[in-house]
């Protein structure tokens, strides 16, 4: 999944930058031989301490807006990425939030500025999301996407990562894994 996500993330135009945060040694490695900066975490710290890790990090270094794609999300697409900073139109200040297929998760967020709001993922993430958009008095644009709300978080997701038909990493590897059936 996350080969799937770092090359749609690469290959949208919108982002200047490509970041990936981790403290799997291999995974950085991957990301900086495919052009992402790789940004050690040392540790793991668990979603929102690893994003507030690195906006930290990343706003320091000039970012002007953040786009956080979370890495289960194997059937996004570059065009889905381009997409999403669309949404944000030319907004000095909002958040754009990319719902889960369930409607209470957030699998997608673009905050400009990239502290506007911190992150809450984790259960019902999209009300809290919103809740900090309110509390931060920042416009907040819900942005639909069929293949970025397709999270692989259970066993029954794989059944509608099926129906989508991808051929992408995650396919292959569920394929080898015999997770695909015949």
């Amino acid at each position: 999944m996350y080969l799937d996500v770092l090359e749609a993330a690469l290959a949208a135009r919108s982002p200047d930058r490509v970041a990936v945060v981790s403290s799997e040694a291999e995974m950085l490695s991957t990301a900086r031989e495919m052009g992402a900066i790789a940004l050690d975490e040392r540790f793991p710290r668990g979603l929102n301490a690893a994003v507030k890790f690195a906006t930290a990090h990343l706003a320091a270094a000039g970012a002007r807006e953040l786009a956080v794609v979370l890495s289960d999300i194997p059937l996004v697409t570059p065009d889905d990425i381009d997409a999403m900073f669309e949404a944000a139109q030319a907004k000095a200040r909002c958040v754009v939030l990319t719902p889960s297929r369930e409607g209470t998760g957030t699998n997608m967020v673009l905050r400009r500025p990239p502290d506007v709001i911190k992150t809450r993922f984790g259960p019902r993430s999209l009300a809290r999301h919103i809740g900090e958009c309110r509390l931060a008095g920042v416009e907040q644009v819900i942005f639909p996407c069929w293949r970025a709300a397709l999270d692989l978080d259970r066993p029954e997701d794989i059944a509608q990562f099926i129906q989508a038909a991808s051929a992408g990493h995650t396919f292959r590897e569920l394929t080898r894994l015999g997770l695909l059936g015949d």
